[in-house]
Formats: C-alpha cells, structure tokens, sequence
C-alpha cells in the first residue's frame, strides 16, 4: 500500500502509516494503528511500574507482602512462589463469552478476578526489595537487572558487580551515578561511554582511561576537560579537585555542566548501527523510531529491550531476549514470538492476543494469569477446532461492539488495552518520564493517581550535617536516619552501601536514592524525536560556541543535514549529524 497520514484518536494530530508499517500489518494480520507512534507509547507505558514497590495484603494468607500493584489496582495479589505452585489452580477462574457487551470490558472483569504473582523475580540470592530482576546476588533496590551482583539502587543493571546508583549499564564493576555505559571500570558520574575505566563526569567517550571532564574521546587518557596531561600532572590536578568531598564533587559537576555545553554531541546517542534511528540505540540493524534497544534488527516504535536478540517487532516495550514478530506488546520476553495487544507473556509464549500474565502458553486470547495452556479463551480451555472458530468471531464483535472509553475514545480490535484499565497511578508508570501530566491533568484523562505510602522513621541527622568527606564517617552512620536535602523524605545508608563509598572514596550522598535517580535520568532525553538540521555552520557551530578542528566536507558552509533527533530544539546542546560529529572527535 502506499503511505497514508492518519488522524490520532487521541492527540488528534496527523500521522503517517508508509508502505514498510503496512507490510507489518498485513503479515501480523492487524488492522492499522488509530494512535500516532507517541500515543501508543503513552498508552503502552501507563502500563508500565518499573521502580515503586506496594505493601498490599496476600490475596491467599492476608499477610503483607511488597508488589509492583498497588492495593488500588484491585488485583488478587499473592507472592510468585505461591502462584507457581501446585497447590494453585490456574483454571479455577474464567468467563463465559458475552457477546452483549464489549470484549474490553469482559477481559477487565476477568483480571479482577484472576490472581496474580507481586512481581517476577528469578534466581535471587540474597536480594531484598529487587523486583523484575533474574540471577542477581546480594542486591538491593534494583529492578529490570539481570546477572549482576553486589549491586544497589539502580535500574537496567545487567550483567554488572559491585555498582550503585545506576540507569541502563551493562558488564561494568565499580561504577557510580552513571547512565548507558558498557564495559567499564571505576567510572563515575559519565554517561554513554564504554570500554573505559577510571573516568569522572565524561560524557560519550570510549576507549579511555583516567579521564575528567571530557567529551567526545576516543582511545585517550589522562585528559581533563579534553586536554591532555601527564600521568603526574593529571593526578596531581584530580587531587586539588577534591572529588572526595561533597563540595568538590558539586563544583566539578557544574564545571563539567558548563564544558559539555560547548562541544558537540551526535544527533543520535547510540554506536555500531546499521540503518537506525532514535535514541539509545547501539548495534541494531534496521531499527527505527526506538530507543534504549541493544543488539536488534528490523524493529521500529520499540522502546526498553535491552536484553539483546530480537527482530521483527513493532511497537514493543520492555525486556526482550529473543523476542521476534510482537506488536503493541508490553514485558514479553525470553523467546516469545508472534503475540499482540498483550502484556507479560513469558517464556516461549507464542500466538497469543489481549492477555497478560501467562507462562509458556500459545494460542490463548484474552486470557489472564495461566500456565502452559494452549487454546483458551477468557480461561475457558477449547479445542483447537472451537478456538479457532470462536476466535474470528470475538475479532469481529470487538469491531461491531467496541469500547468507548471516558474520553470517547474508540477501542476495537487492533488497539492495546485501554488506559483507564491499568492497574497502576500514572505518577508510578513510566509514562510519567516522557509525558509529563500533572494530578488534575491526569484524572482529567482518565488515569488513577496513586501515592506510595512512606514508612514512618524519626529523622536523627540532616544530610547537611553530614561530613564532607567519607574520610570523616565511621560505620556508626549506618544507625542514622537521614533528611534528604531535595525532597526532605528520610533515607538511610546501609552498611554495603557504606563500606562501597569508603572503598571508591566517595562522600556520602546528600540527597535520597529517589531523587538520585531523578537527577541521574534529567539528563536522559525523551522517547519524541524530533527533526532537526546538523549545527555545523562551517568553522564553527552556529552559535559561535564550539570551533571546529577539522575542515569539513562543506568547508565553510553550514551543513544542512536533515534528521531525526531526541535533542529538542529547545535544549542547549550542539547538535552535529554523524559525518560532523566523527570529524570532530579526538
């Protein structure tokens, strides 16, 4: 088919369907999408808890547990151990079809009563208050981690050791406040660098070592705000800064603010890709409009699959491995191929559509909760002739009988599930991160809003009484309850958490793990891309703020080249294409 620009139903601005996306939807067998890329993002991640634990109260034994739904949800919540048992009957709740009513609402009535596990959690050993992690050892407070030990506060930590406080990093040791970072050593405070070590505040550098400052390195060491020193020289420097004390980590965090302002940065955040676009996207193939994907091919509106190996997908969120043929999916993983509108369907979960929660099964539509089942429909088991059957059948009711939600928006067949169905707060989903609402905007919309409700500690200490250096702490600190200096919440520092800091010479955090991560992903960009023309006017950049120290292609004319870019034209960075930028680094 040829390209077709759409209407959103929900932000009602236009958008484009092009002949690739159609081919999609033809082979998928869906109709094509009524949202626009972005909405059908928000949609997906209002779905989405990745860092809130609930107290809520055992479905089965009444006793508190810790979940990733809140007691809001009005789920049936009982602990993963319980619900994979023997003792559970997975088929003990289902519905009869009704076709007096809308498929949406019948599959809502059915995860209402539909017990389901408090959060997934494979191979921890000694790890309390992890959540959606697998094989971690004597972890604390990390989610969405795979493969990583001694770890703490931190989220898309896979295959790490001995790190805390970290967003989106993989096979590195040692490492603090750092942000899409690969194969690194002793790195701090540095964002989107790889095989590198001993690295302080340095921003898209690779191949480095013992490096301050910088931007743009490749292959250097001993460089402070990318100028080069000797070894003796450079540690001398490191010393005056102080970096051990709080008031000299702050001042070199808004030195280093003020130098990366000035030099340039890639339109697109991301290495060793073929025919790709979006933010975050590294050694893909033919991967589009996505962001925070690792080791993909032919996928497009993907977001969150970090664990490497899938292909084929539209429109998917979260986890990956292997995943291939998905579409409007959300937390579908491990091998699983071929499923739609769905949420939470692991591992090897195959052909299946509008269900959530189900392990190993295929061919089941509007299911909740089940366990290695094939041909059901609202748990209800079929044969295989009856299911296939029926299953054109409901297709063609969801069509005839849709489900109009609060903001008459139209759900038939082909769309994910409806917004004001989650069972989560908007300020407690992911969708927070990159479509800002507030309260009143968000009730507006039909979404809940959900506070976590915080544990009652007599703050002992300000953090602001807190020593500069760590040099000056004893263990006894471990006894304090602190006040957070940002959001005035208390906050404690456990004993690993101390002996970490004494090890790597870092003072004590001033401010709570939360608002930690809050100002770890500020500088984070946003799912929206934007288009953009490169920076590059000639000699310089077109503010005057960066000289150039090649001569370009286009000499001393501006560049002109048109892409797509997560850097808004609003932020302050020099935005250069990816010819400019590579002449440009050291």
């Amino acid at each position: 088919m040829q390209s077709e620009t759409k209407n959103c139903q929900n932000c009602k601005k236009n958008f484009v369907i092009d002949t690739e996306d159609f081919n999609f939807y033809k082979k998928m067998q869906v109709p094509p999408p009524t949202f626009c890329p972005l909405c059908r993002a928000q949609r997906r991640l209002a779905w989405r808890n990745e860092r809130k634990l609930f107290k809520v109260k055992n479905f089965l034994t009444g006793q508190d547990i810790f979940s990733s739904y809140p007691t809001e949800s009005g789920r049936k919540i009982m602990t993963r151990e319980e619900w994979f048992s023997d003792d559970y009957n997975d088929m003990e709740y289902s519905l009869d079809i009704d076709f007096t009513k809308p498929f949406f609402e019948q599959i809502e009535e059915l995860n209402k009563i539909v017990p389901v596990y408090n959060f997934n959690n494979i191979g921890t050993v000694n790890s309390p208050y992890v959540f959606n992690v697998s094989y971690v050892k004597n972890c604390y407070l990390i989610v969405n981690s795979n493969f990583s030990e001694d770890c703490m506060y931190g989220n898309g930590v896979d295959s790490c050791k001995d790190s805390n406080d970290n967003s989106h990093v993989s096979q590195s040791e040692r490492c603090y406040e750092c942000f899409w970072i690969r194969h690194c050593y002793q790195c701090y405070f540095t964002t989107m660098s790889w095989d590198s070590n001993n690295l302080y505040f340095c921003r898209d550098c690779g191949d480095c070592n013992n490096c301050f400052g910088c931007a743009n390195l490749r292959g250097s060491s001993y460089c402070i705000f990318n100028e080069k020193y000797s070894k003796e020289d450079y540690q001398n420097e490191i010393k005056k800064m102080r970096l051990d004390t709080v008031a000299g980590l702050e001042e070199a965090r808004v030195k280093t603010r003020a130098f990366w302002k000035n030099q340039p940065t890639r339109h697109q955040q991301g290495v060793r890709n073929l025919n790709s676009s979006g933010s975050y996207v590294t050694d893909c193939k033919n991967v589009n409009d996505s962001y925070l994907i690792r080791e993909s091919e032919n996928m497009r509106y993907c977001q969150y699959m970090q664990v490497p190996g899938n292909k084929d997908n539209y429109d998917s969120c979260n986890w990956g491995e292997h995943t291939e043929m998905n579409y409007e999916t959300l937390e579908c993983g491990e091998n699983s191929y071929n499923n739609k509108f769905s949420r939470s369907c692991w591992p090897s979960s195959r052909n299946n559509e509008y269900s959530t929660h189900l392990f190993s099964c295929s061919d089941c539509f509007g299911c909740v909760g089940l366990k290695k089942r094939q041909y059901c429909i609202l748990n209800k088991q079929c044969t295989k002739e009856e299911y296939e059957t029926l299953v054109p059948k409901i297709k063609k009711h969801m069509d005839e009988m849709p489900y109009v939600d609060s903001e008459g928006i139209v759900y038939k067949y082909g769309e994910f599930f409806p917004t004001e169905f989650s069972p989560l707060g908007y300020n407690n989903t992911v969708a927070i991160q990159h479509f800002p609402m507030t309260k009143e905007e968000a009730l507006a919309k039909g979404y809940e809003w959900i506070e976590v409700p915080r544990g009652e500690y007599k703050i002992t200490k300000k953090a602001s009484d807190l020593p500069e250096s760590i040099a000056e702490v004893d263990e006894n600190i471990i006894k304090e309850v602190l006040e957070c200096e940002n959001c005035k919440n208390p906050y404690k520092i456990l004993e690993n958490e101390f002996l970490f800091y004494k090890k790597e010479k870092l003072p004590l955090p001033r401010i709570c793990s939360e608002c930690r991560h809050e100002r770890r992903i500020s500088d984070r960009l946003k799912i929206q891309l934007h288009e953009r023309s490169c920076m590059c006017k000639g000699d310089t950049d077109q503010s005057g703020l960066y000289k150039n120290t090649a001569v370009h292609n286009h000499k001393d004319s501006p560049c002109g080249e048109q892409f797509k870019t997560g850097y808004s034209p609003d932020r302050p960075e020099i935005v250069y294409c990816e010819h400019c930028y590579q002449q440009e680094v050291y």
